[in-house]
């Protein structure tokens, strides 16, 4: 190996060209150098760790060998990017990742040539990667479309439809499969390496080409017998695989942590001219940190951590988390009824079901990255009178919207849907937020949806779920923790369709769906204050609506203000259409919806999301002043 300069080579690679510069006996030190400054960051900002660590020696190969960006680079899911920013020019800005007006923890598009597609759920990338591969293909230029896809992404059906239609694209689209977790054929030593460099190299490859050509030109029963011969004899030497039935010819397992070896393998790979290639690279998540290496469901995701011992900064104690407050109300129905059952997709801790499951894993299902499983069996279940709860993120159900019309409400069967993460999310962005399950869901007949205004709420409606045996039922709730309120004792069963009166007024209503109740309290003092008698109802259900609480709150109101943390389409529209169906409208009451802005949000700490939002105190009062007509300090009784 060459002599370690003076200055680290990191501080010489701004972007992938600059790796190109170095000899490939380099590479070891870039990458060791890329897991420093990684694990660096991250300590400072937070965010994905593991699967960052495990591709470093990947990341630097890729670049290394494919033209980047003229190459396209996709990564699924893109929490692993973080070593590809720092080497595609955005390293000095790599410790304002995830934080307000900084990098994304994900791909994107926007944010540089490098990110041509945002991957920020997963199993998305091998379409398109294919997108990109045909356009080329069509427009005669030679790149590549290279995805970079975890053997937890390639659980999801979306990945498998996409090679299946793979084949037209040719060598230009190649797909590295990055087995960090279920290991499908992990690789022994050197030997694997040197397979995987055989059977991508030129001198295996040519004829090989040659055959399959020969093999074309014969009659058909010969032409059958010599592909299958072909295929035995190379599934001799490398156990064939599905991938190869899918069209795609299969190389590895290799050492992704052996980053020469990755440089042959793929140089092999980028001048292959036989088909679409897929490379089986194993990869160990948190490698290179002892302590992500140990704990790699705890080192996944992080908040700021000492570098030295690995020890995480643990926020101040406080009220409990909604997921786990989910967790716990969830446990006691499965002790109070064997027909409860709960069901995730591939976020078991995410959703606090790890918790269930170490109670109850025979009715504890982990689908893999499967929304659209996860809802046709949770249906499948409720068929058979079992009551499954799907425990699946907002932004999540939104993979899976044709089963949950479809399967689920169509039949009226009664899934029970706990939709986490509900409303606005923070560091993670608009990948992530919960913004749209209120416009997706309250549309559907048959379907019943709360809105849990704090975690004594939370429980009284997971066990309303558990009893609510005639149709479909969802519960939202937020990301993070409660409000500090007393949990009950013995959970309540709500009405369905009945909100309630958290305090009475006769001037302003404001009418609250979920954990903006508080923010709506704080509005209402602050016009009591100002002489203007406010009511507060938390309306608990955004389907079906509580018509009669409704009517009465306009008729008997000047004003009123609907408040929810999801987008348009939502209840303040299905309250304004409540009003003009009954002609309330015309009577000249003065509603006002306030909701989630029109776009999406960037990424930032949820308090400030909100109030750019505008669905803070402040703002609610604003909106009364306004729709009244009146300023502040005109209002009887305004406090300086």
């Amino acid at each position: 190996m060459s002599d370690r300069p003076d200055t680290p080579l990191l501080d010489r690679v701004h972007y992938p060209s600059d790796i190109r510069g170095l000899d490939k006996d380099q590479l070891p030190q870039l990458a060791d150098e890329l897991r420093q400054e990684t694990i660096s960051a991250v300590s400072v900002t937070g965010g994905h760790l593991g699967a960052g660590l495990g591709v470093v020696e990947l990341t630097v190969a890729l670049h290394y060998v494919f033209d980047t960006p003229n190459d396209k680079l996709i990564w699924d899911v893109g929490h692993q990017a973080y070593p590809h920013k720092i080497l595609t020019g955005r390293r000095e800005r790599i410790r304002t990742l995830r934080q307000g007006g900084g990098l994304s923890g994900f791909t994107r598009r926007s944010e540089s040539e490098y990110d041509p597609f945002g991957a920020a759920h997963s199993s998305t990338s091998i379409s398109a990667a294919l997108g990109f591969a045909i356009a080329n293909k069509l427009s005669g230029d030679p790149h590549h479309a290279i995805a970079v896809i975890g053997d937890g992404a390639l659980s999801a059906g979306m990945a498998y439809e996409a090679m299946n239609n793979a084949e037209a694209a040719g060598n230009r689209l190649i797909v590295i499969l990055n087995d960090n977790d279920m290991s499908i054929a992990p690789p022994v030593g050197s030997l694997r390496n040197a397979l995987a460099r055989l059977v991508s190299s030129g001198k295996y490859l040519a004829p090989r080409k040659l055959a399959q050509k020969l093999a074309r030109a014969m009659p058909e029963p010969l032409h059958v017998a010599a592909r299958r011969m072909e295929e035995y004899a190379r599934g001799m030497f490398t156990g064939g695989t599905l991938f190869d039935e899918l069209g795609f010819y299969y190389v590895g397992p290799i050492d992704g942590h052996n980053v020469e070896a990755l440089v042959e393998v793929l140089e092999n790979v980028r001048d292959a001219e036989i088909g679409p290639m897929l490379v089986h690279v194993v990869t160990k998540k948190g490698k290179g940190y002892a302590p992500a290496e140990n704990a790699a469901d705890k080192y996944h995701g992080v908040v700021k951590f000492d570098v030295v011992s690995g020890v995480q900064a643990k926020p101040a104690a406080g009220a409990p988390s909604y997921t786990g407050v989910y967790a716990k109300a969830l446990i006691g129905e499965m002790e109070r009824d064997e027909k409860v059952v709960a069901i995730t997709a591939a976020m078991p801790s995410g959703t606090g079901l790890d918790k269930v499951e170490e109670k109850f894993p025979e009715r504890t299902f982990d689908v893999g990255i499967a929304e659209q499983h996860a809802v046709t069996f949770a249906a499948g279940l409720a068929a058979q009178g079992y009551r499954p709860f799907a425990t699946i993120y907002s932004t999540f159900l939104q993979r899976a919207y044709d089963q949950v019309v479809h399967d689920v409400a169509i039949q009226n069967l009664p899934v029970r849907f706990a939709m986490d993460r509900a409303g606005l999310v923070g560091a993670d962005g608009a990948t992530h937020a919960g913004s749209f399950d209120l416009a997706y869901l309250c549309t559907l007949p048959n379907f019943t949806v709360m809105a849990a205004a704090d975690e004594a709420e939370l429980c009284h409606m997971v066990h309303t779920m558990a009893l609510h045996d005639s149709g479909p039922i969802a519960v939202r709730y937020p990301r993070g923790e409660g409000s500090g309120v007393a949990l009950p004792e013995q959970p309540l069963a709500l009405e369905i369709g009945k909100g309630r009166i958290v305090r009475e007024g006769k001037k302003v209503a404001i009418l609250s769906l979920g954990t903006r109740l508080k923010e709506a309290e704080k509005a209402a003092d602050q016009l009591d204050a100002m002489g203007l008698s406010t009511t507060v109802a938390d309306l608990r259900f955004a389907k079906p609506l509580d018509g009669e609480l409704i009517r009465r709150l306009l008729t008997n109101h000047e004003v009123a203000v609907t408040v929810e943390e999801a987008s348009i389409g939502g209840l303040g529209a299905h309250v304004l259409t409540l009003a003009s169906d009954d002609g309330l409208l015309d009577a000249g009451l003065k509603i006002r919806t306030l909701r989630l802005p029109d776009r999406f949000q960037e990424h930032d700490k949820p308090d400030k999301q909100y109030d750019e939002a505008g669905l803070n105190a402040p703002h609610i009062v604003e909106t009364v002043l306004k729709a009244l007509r009146v300023d502040s300090t005109e209002v009887e009784g305004v406090r300086a």
